[in-house]
């Protein structure tokens, strides 16, 4: 951490499933070490983890007493936490709470942290939150226009989500700008198969586009973003569905996908277009669109901006994409220089010479924030 270096990267698929799958990367010199064996839970998969980290042959460390800390994206605190925390019991017990709000990511978070606190039991834990950063955001942008005692009955608010990737932009924006955070206004578009638009303003989250879930907000890859909550009981009736039915459709089987019955892969979605597709060519319309909606909104929000951001899978490499988004959001003075706009995997501004609000592709990196956020603390 001293330099920042990444030694190595890794993934484990499929766990408890037919087919788990470790891949494991050094970046010194790009070896690729792969384990393919039944992992069962979420202990057997940690352990396998830190027996490839101290292989002697493909490991990066001598031994686990070379790491001073673990960190752990975890996606839902509610209220609990503004900032990032050293996990003990009284942690645990507020993320189980929280488990109402995020029933999909809370409960194997929880996992992956018990997995780590039974095999290194003496190394600090560190729980970075998706919605802390967005704690800031004023009441006017978070609460719902529903009876009040629902907030403080249940925590029904807007929290938003992708809020390390939305920090870690908007610090990288204001190197590549020259100029101090506190004194910039930002729009940062997290563009992936899952996308959320922020306002960051003096280096604080104003605004944000998904809600009280990840459901809310743009069309995304699978989800449906935000709709008329009508729409939830006419379905309902008319197909005779449950209202969990419903929201099954909503988050998998809507946003780019139900579109235009293709694929959540803007890549396919592309190709598609360009042969003659209209469904494609619409589904990609709707989401640029959308983007372009949220980044006017929190322009006004903000009384201004100084530049947009993209970033994530499809902001870092849809050069289309952002063309398109870009020229929605002509009024605002942003202008795209397609040369620049060309280039891909790399941090870099793409904006034309007579732009007045800068456009900018920064690549995301959580994991770096989260390393960041747990030193730090066991510091």
């Amino acid at each position: 951490m001293t330099t920042e270096t990444l030694l190595a990267k890794g993934l484990v698929e499929r766990i408890g499933l037919e087919g788990s799958m470790l891949t494991h990367k050094k970046t010194d010199n790009g070896e690729e070490f792969i384990l393919e064996e039944p992992m069962k839970d979420h202990t057997e998969a940690i352990a396998n983890v830190i027996n490839v980290l101290t292989d002697n042959n493909f490991g990066v460390v001598k031994s686990m007493d070379d790491i001073g800390a673990v960190g752990h994206r975890v996606v839902h605190a509610g209220e609990k936490y503004s900032s990032s925390v050293v996990i003990d019991d009284k942690v645990i017990a507020a993320l189980e709470e929280c488990i109402p709000l995020a029933p999909l990511h809370n409960p194997p978070n929880l996992l992956g942290i018990a997995a780590c606190m039974e095999l290194m039991p003496d190394t600090p834990q560190v729980g970075v939150f998706d919605t802390a950063f967005n704690q800031t955001m004023p009441p006017e942008s978070y609460i719902y226009a529903i009876p009040y005692d629902y907030y403080l009955k249940y925590g029904i608010r807007r929290y938003g989500f992708h809020g390390t990737s939305h920090q870690y932009v908007s610090e990288r924006a204001a190197d590549i700008l020259g100029v101090n955070l506190a004194d910039l206004k930002l729009i940062t578009c997290h563009l992936g198969n899952g996308a959320s638009v922020s306002a960051i303003k003096r280096g604080k989250c104003i605004d944000t586009s998904m809600g009280f879930t990840p459901l809310a907000g743009l069309a995304m890859g699978t989800r449906s973003g935000s709709i008329d909550p009508a729409i939830i009981t006419f379905i309902a009736d008319h197909d005779n569905l449950t209202a969990d039915e419903v929201l099954n459709i909503l988050n998998k089987k809507s946003g780019i996908l139900g579109i235009s019955g293709v694929s959540s892969d803007f890549r396919d979605l592309s190709e598609a277009a360009e042969k003659g597709n209209g469904n494609a060519a619409d589904a990609i319309e709707v989401f640029c669109y959308r983007v372009a909606g949220y980044a006017g909104r929190y322009a006004a929000a903000m009384n201004g901006a100084d530049a947009v951001v993209f970033t994530a899978g499809v902001g870092e490499n849809a050069a289309n994409i952002r063309a398109k988004i870009g020229g929605y959001l002509g009024f605002l003075g942003v202008e795209i220089d397609a040369e620049k706009n060309g280039q891909r995997g790399k941090a870099i501004d793409i904006s034309g010479a007579a732009a007045k609000v800068r456009a900018l592709v920064i690549p995301t990196n959580e994991e770096l924030m989260i390393a960041r956020d747990t030193k730090e603390l066991v510091r």
